[in-house]
């Protein structure tokens, strides 16, 4: 009884003075990435857009941002997705509180067909940062994002598939990035983001021996279909 006291007040103490203890600080290590879907009244696309590039121009420059993508579909003018990544769970949720994401949601809401869907993440296969390749090629870049989920119990398979994929396709002719995530919430459920030169070079990926292999080794895996779609940077 008098441990179990001495450790109630040791922890009270800790609260107090601004301890965090160690398990919870490491929660706390290492990037931190989001994926944010959304769609729009097809006539407010354009509004949206505005909208989010005022948003990606803040979010930039604020502490912490190790990359903020702002991405209209191809051929579904009225979707988007948003690609986040932070130095830390508290880059992040300083960039949530800040007063310009919050003004974006509010004169988002009004622009929405559906819920804003945002899935926070942690690096499954992340390659080396090559920003000035990207921004150089940004205006003709494809992006290709696409959501991947296992069955529960091809979780560790499944991912290892998509990580291997990652670190093989980045050698691919014309690729600019190739990373995959893992979603927090739903460790079978995966993001894997890619940035090609142009068109040309995606379908030439997507026709490679390798990427051919890997679909028909994830095909039994599944959990849904391979949800890929193509998109292009609006920021």
């Amino acid at each position: 009884m008098k441990l179990a006291f001495r450790f109630l007040l040791g922890s009270l103490l800790m609260s107090a003075l601004g301890v965090v203890p160690a398990a919870r600080a490491a929660d706390d290590v290492g990037p931190a990435y989001i994926v944010a879907y959304f769609e729009t009244l097809p006539p407010s696309a354009e509004k949206a857009l505005a909208l989010l590039r005022e948003l990606s121009k803040a979010s930039q420059a604020e502490a912490g941002n190790l990359g903020f993508e702002a991405l209209q579909q191809i051929g579904q003018p009225d979707q988007f997705v948003i690609l986040e990544a932070w130095k830390d769970k508290s880059a992040h949720a300083a960039h949530a509180s800040a007063a310009h994401t919050s003004a974006f949601r509010e004169k988002l809401k009004q622009l929405l067909r559906g819920p804003y869907d945002e899935r926070p993440h942690t690096a499954l296969g992340v390659g080396p940062a090559r920003a000035s390749a990207v921004g150089a090629a940004r205006k003709s870049a494809i992006y290709a994002v696409t959501h991947v989920d296992v069955i529960g119990k091809a979780r560790e398979a499944g991912s290892e598939l998509v990580k291997q994929m990652s670190e093989v396709s980045r050698k691919d002719k014309g690729n600019l990035r190739f990373d995959s995530w893992t979603q927090i919430s739903r460790l079978n459920h995966m993001t894997v983001v890619e940035i090609w030169t142009d068109r040309k070079a995606l379908e030439a990926h997507s026709a490679a021996a390798h990427k051919k292999a890997f679909r028909n080794q994830l095909a039994p895996l599944g959990g849904s279909l391979y949800d890929e779609r193509l998109y292009r940077a609006v920021n």
